[in-house]
């Protein structure tokens, strides 16, 4: 006989997640301690950025960045999906809100520089980050 159990469904809570976490030191490559709130939300904003999507099977599909798939296309096409690009990776987790304030820059041959302004549930912030093109 299998057991019969009454679910409801109709009055369910979401319940958001702390965002405590490890503290990575991008320059030492190493882990310092833990990091919450703010901290965390913006270390989760570089990670995203510094993750290539479908690079590492220990991340899903919908997390990181496909820059790498920006190398070697016309100058113009970059800087018109590069925001769609990082807007999409970045709003993939619900801790962000918005992204806004976008600008890009080429810094050198190869290389362009992003900036914007990220919007999550805890404030704002700007960021600015590297994206080779070449």
């Amino acid at each position: 006989m299998i057991p019969e159990q009454q679910v409801d469904l109709t009055n369910l809570e979401v319940v958001s997640q702390p965002s405590l976490t490890y503290k990575l030191d991008f320059e030492r490559k190493r882990i310092s301690g833990k990091i919450n709130n703010e901290e965390a939300v913006m270390q989760l904003v570089m990670k995203i950025l510094y993750t290539e999507r479908y690079a590492y099977v220990i991340y899903s599909s919908q997390y990181g960045t496909e820059l790498d798939r920006l190398i070697g296309k016309e100058y113009d096409f970059i800087v018109s999906d590069l925001e769609r690009t990082i807007t999409e990776a970045l709003l993939a987790d619900d801790r962000i809100l918005s992204i806004t304030d976008f600008t890009t820059e080429q810094t050198e041959i190869d290389r362009m520089t992003a900036s914007f302004r990220v919007n999550t549930v805890i404030g704002a912030t700007n960021i600015s980050t590297e994206v080779n093109i070449l």
